[in-house]
């Protein structure tokens, strides 16, 4: 058997988007992903689906496995001929113990690799814009840990030498023993004008931060409520961060959104709002699944030559479709020169992405308006048009070209299907924080939300959100099964949901 590899890899201080483009890699192509307390959500649904995922993480009081039956397991991995990736916050080699592990493999024989990652300590700057360095202010910086071992009850640091120096102090889990450290510090000269931050949850929507100066940032945390794990930092250059800050002023800085789109769709939406500041819950209330007939495939296939027309209702139709289509063709060309017509965008952008031009696109994203503008081409008349659906695509697009004497075919590439969140992680979160808002995409997310009304209950005291809606059919199923709209998106599509979200939200 070939001994596998242990990657010791940075996750970065929080935000997904900061992990090297070489830890995502690992991360989506390891047998085993072996992470930390300080590893957000997101970047484990990156793993392959046979991935093996053990928590090991530690936090103050709370240590779910020792070190040294981590590094076992790292070995034990190692030897079974796996791909182990070690996913630890921040950078491995800054208080993360990653030279014990690097040791404990070398000792074992076990090759092994180390992917840096963006420290806490300078997310944490960069989220508040604090320059560590300054010409003016600080030409050094010092990284140190307040609780250098959590046996301890006491910290065995040194602080009155780190007052004497003129640099910008960096201090890592340090939260707990602030008061301490505080007066050290003061007692061995450094000043209570010095300007200080404590930063919760760093680079995060859910960051949480207080400014202030030595002297008060004790009642300045107690006052903001933060908690572990944060960062400190200490310096001169602190004091510019009101001037520099722009994380916190995002727009939806602070919102808390529920989106109910399935996994594979999620991802646009949840990228544009997480860059206007919002934390994203992910309920993903339906699945979608390729549900071809072989009998009405090879019967379409057969005749794609002579349909003037192949109209896609939805992204899923593209994918699905194309799937099956090039399951038996290996030439885009086998398609013929039917004309092409879509929905709205984001189905166009899906279709434009095998080197296709789509013709028609209506100005409202809908299969009523999509059909209008299939009629007023004047060319409807006797065509032969092929309409690629879902399992639960209505007659809105059909009907009205069917009445204009169309000759339709139905062509059913993917079934819909409702989910069981009962024990999904982001529903747990979503029933005890709630949401400032969620969206429903379609009327299948609707229903699959009835449907799962207890497992979605909010517990006392939880956020209840206001309920936007992408477009009139989505909001026509609300108001059937008695969910209550707060507001529909102008237009029926990410742009028109982002933008009714931004309304509602009072963001500017």
């Amino acid at each position: 058997m070939t001994q596998g590899m242990v990657y010791l890899v940075g996750a970065g201080p929080g935000a997904s988007d900061l992990v090297t483009v070489r830890g995502k890699e690992l991360i989506q192509q390891c047998d085993v992903l072996v992470y930390d307390y300080l590893v957000y959500d997101e970047l484990l649904t990156w793993t392959r689906r046979d991935c093996e995922k053990t928590y090991v993480g530690k936090k103050s009081g709370y240590h779910s496995k020792p070190q040294v039956e981590i590094e076992k397991l790292l070995i034990e991995e190692a030897k079974a001929g796996k791909m182990v990736v070690r996913l630890k916050g921040g950078d491995p080699f800054i208080f993360g113990r990653g030279g014990e592990e690097a040791d404990a493999l070398l000792s074992a024989g076990i090759a092994f690799e180390i992917v840096p990652g963006v420290s806490a300590s300078m997310g944490t700057a960069a989220s508040m814009g604090i320059p560590l360095t300054h010409r003016k202010d600080s030409s050094s910086v010092v990284l140190v840990t307040g609780h250098e071992d959590p046996e301890k009850s006491e910290t065995a640091i040194d602080w009155k030498k780190y007052a004497k120096l003129d640099a910008t102090l960096c201090i890592y889990m340090g939260l707990t023993k602030l008061d301490s450290i505080v007066e050290q510090l003061i007692d061995a000269g450094m000043s209570k004008d010095t300007p200080a931050a404590v930063v919760q949850w760093a680079t995060l929507p859910t960051q949480e931060s207080c400014i202030g100066k030595l002297g008060t940032i004790l009642n300045e945390v107690k006052e903001a409520g933060i908690k572990p794990p944060a960062m400190i930092i200490i310096g001169e250059v602190v004091k510019d961060a009101p001037k520099h800050s722009w994380f916190e002023q995002k727009p939806l800085f602070g919102k808390r959104i529920a989106i109910t789109r399935t996994r594979q769709q999620t991802s646009e939406l949840m990228h544009r709002l997480l860059q206007l500041g919002a934390e994203v819950r992910e309920l993903p209330l339906i699945r979608v699944r390729s549900a071809v007939d072989e009998d009405v495939k090879k019967e379409i296939f057969g005749e794609l030559g002579t349909y003037e027309w192949i109209v896609f209702s939805s992204p899923n139709g593209v994918r699905f479709f194309f799937e099956a289509f090039l399951s038996e063709f290996k030439d885009l060309r086998s398609m013929g020169f039917m004309r092409i017509a879509a929905v709205g965008p984001a189905t166009a952008r899906e279709i434009e992405k095998f080197h296709l031009q789509v013709e028609l696109v209506p100005e409202k994203h809908t299969a009523a308006d999509l059909a209008q503008a299939l009629i007023d081409t004047e060319a409807i008349e006797h065509a032969k048009v092929l309409v690629v659906k879902g399992n639960l695509g209505s007659d809105d697009l059909i009907k009205p070209l069917e009445e204009k004497w169309a000759i339709v075919d139905r062509f059913e590439v993917y079934k819909t299907e409702a989910t069981d969140l009962s024990e999904n992680r982001a529903a747990q979160k979503f029933r005890e924080l709630g949401a400032h808002a969620i969206t429903f995409t379609s009327g299948s997310t609707v229903r699959s939300f009835v449907k799962q009304a207890k497992a979605l209950q909010l517990a006392e005291g939880a956020q209840t959100p206001k309920t936007i809606s992408i477009g009139p059919r989505t909001s026509k199923v609300m108001s059937e099964s008695h969910v209550p709209l707060t507001k529909e998106a102008k237009t029926s599509s990410l742009d028109g949901l982002v933008e009714a979200i931004m309304e509602e939200l009072g963001a500017k």
